[in-house]
């Protein structure tokens, strides 16, 4: 493995090559780049209203003659090159303290460590582990139990222990293998018993704790005592994080494969799927079992992803049709759609929220920063550096630069040019 890292890099030296089943042609469509090619997008949405007309990055201030420019710039960027001699792309990442964790489309895991003071010219990186066959497509950490969930495009979730190895200037992660699931113990439990059986083909049976398929999204619940995986089989299974038991499969939860899936801290459960639903689910106390309490039909394709404001009062959807639906809960508590955040000229591929500030990664190579308060958005900037389409990111505040005068943000982003980019936001209050 080689590591290269730059501030400014633009030499790409591989390339994406993916390969499509034809049953799942909608969950990336791909186009009009040379080497690179692009998620397609629909028409953007005629029917909502749009929440913003500003597409640069300056902020205009309700009830002030004042616009406020906002900085913004990568910090570093650096690329993973694979052991295997496929090209693969970034197909998912989270940080955990000190360390970026980065996953690949042919399922090679990594973490990316830095010093102390989070110095980005110094930065290290330790393999962790090739896992499963095919892409790694999400991944959360648990902070209570340091603990890594992987979901695979081979229908498992893995399971990793993160262990802090301390030196004089660097925080290692390292990963330890916990489990797979479903567990042996929770196949063996099910298997004897014909009503735990599920039909998943014409003449193929498997119990119900099995994903078979790609497991496309995961998200914990606001204790992690629960973890929620969506798969392109169209189910919604639930886990429970101290014994990874399957404790719930919901059949047939959408009409189509399920990309997306957040969790509120209210209990709510939401899932986006091809067929441009999102379907809000919640725990019946009596049954003890997860029931549709709602569903949300605004986009005119399939959605790409989820993301909540931190009390859950606001949902952010992005899709193929180049669109991110903002949802508002009423004064009765039912989620509303308020309008459009339209600049992106392709497909939303990924969506992080940090107090009220959204990020937006699109297959047009671009990430957008907005701004929301009481229904009122603005784009504060564009960020530009990706050659490829920009895959997966994730956002956390900055402490060390953030001031009375402002707040400065982090984004990790990673994209289907191989690149991994570390910027810095910074927003005037």
């Amino acid at each position: 493995m080689e590591f290269n890292q730059s501030s400014h890099s633009n030499n790409i030296d591989h390339h994406l090559h993916l390969q499509f089943n034809s049953n799942h042609d909608h969950h990336l469509l791909l186009h009009d780049h040379p080497q690179i090619p692009h998620l397609s997008s629909q028409l953007s949405l005629p029917s909502l209203p749009s929440l913003t007309s500003q597409s640069h990055n300056h902020y205009q201030y309700p009830n002030s003659d004042t616009t406020n420019t906002i900085h913004h710039h990568c910090l570093t960027t650096f690329k993973c090159q694979t052991t295997t001699l496929t090209t693969s792309y970034i197909s998912s990442l989270t940080v955990a303290g000190k360390s970026i964790i980065t996953a690949t489309s042919d399922g090679e895991i990594r973490s990316w460590n830095l010093d102390e003071e989070k110095n980005y010219n110094s930065i290290d990186y330790n393999i962790l582990m090739a896992a499963g066959k095919g892409a790694v497509k999400s991944l959360v950490v648990s902070g209570h139990e340091k603990l890594l969930f992987s979901a695979h495009q081979d229908h498992k979730i893995r399971v990793w222990k993160i262990e802090n190895h301390h030196d004089q200037h660097t925080d290692h992660k390292k990963l330890s293998r916990l489990a797979t699931l479903p567990t042996l113990s929770d196949r063996a439990s099910k298997l004897l018993i014909p009503n735990n059986h599920v039909q998943i083909r014409r003449h193929k049976k498997c119990t119900w704790v099995h994903h078979v398929d790609t497991v496309s999204a995961l998200a914990l619940s606001m204790d992690e005592q629960l973890l929620y995986s969506v798969s392109w089989d169209r189910t919604l299974k639930i886990w429970r994080t101290a014994d990874f038991k399957c404790l719930e499969s919901v059949r047939n939860a959408h009409d189509d494969a399920i990309n997306a899936v957040a969790a509120s801290v209210d209990g709510y459960i939401y899932t986006g799927s091809a067929d441009k639903k999102i379907k809000i689910w919640k725990k019946n106390m009596e049954e003890k079992k997860h029931c549709l309490v709602g569903s949300l039909e605004k986009h005119n394709s399939g959605i790409n992803a989820l993301a909540l404001s931190s009390d859950g009062s606001v949902l952010y959807s992005g899709a193929s049709d180049r669109s991110i639906v903002v949802w508002e809960k009423d004064s009765g508590g039912i989620m509303e759609v308020v309008g459009a955040l339209r600049g992106h000229s392709k497909s939303i591929l990924c969506l992080a929220v940090v107090e009220d500030v959204i990020f937006s990664g699109s297959a047009d190579q671009s990430i957008r920063i907005w701004r929301g308060k009481d229904r009122n958005y603005s784009c504060l900037g564009v960020l530009e550096g990706h050659s490829g389409p920009v895959k997966c990111l994730t956002a956390e505040i900055d402490d060390c630069n953030s001031c009375e005068d402002g707040n400065s943000y982090l984004v990790y982003s990673g994209g289907l040019d191989g690149d991994i980019k570390v910027w810095q936001i910074i927003v005037p209050n």
